[in-house]
């Protein structure tokens, strides 16, 4: 497990990219897995590093699992390398963006 000092840089950088509440991706991942005659049980919709981020989000610092730092790692960086000045999803790169806004991350969120 990370020390005291990473981890709490984690936690910031990890609450900074992810900047949709746990209802909003929730709702999210019900949305993106929904079809047009069924939807799925609301702990089971989204891909799992999308469930485990949605779990991240209702936790405490001091509850973390190294699982979850791993994740927390995983997200900021892939959010980071994705959102970059350059390549910021336009609101017409729907499926760049739907693929943030799994990981928590919704570009077009000020």
């Amino acid at each position: 497990m990370a020390d005291a000092l990473e981890l709490d840089t984690l936690w910031e950088d990890f609450h900074r990219v992810v900047n949709m509440t746990s209802a909003e991706l929730a709702d999210w991942l019900r949305v993106r897995d929904a079809g047009e005659t069924t939807e799925p049980l609301p702990g089971e919709a989204g891909p799992a590093t999308g469930r485990h981020v949605l779990a991240i989000l209702r936790k405490r610092r001091t509850d973390l699992t190294e699982d979850d730092v791993r994740v927390m790692r995983e997200v900021v960086e892939t959010v980071t390398a994705e959102t970059d000045v350059e390549n910021e999803p336009a609101a017409q790169d729907a499926d760049r963006r739907h693929r943030l806004m799994t990981l928590g991350h919704d570009p077009l969120k000020a």
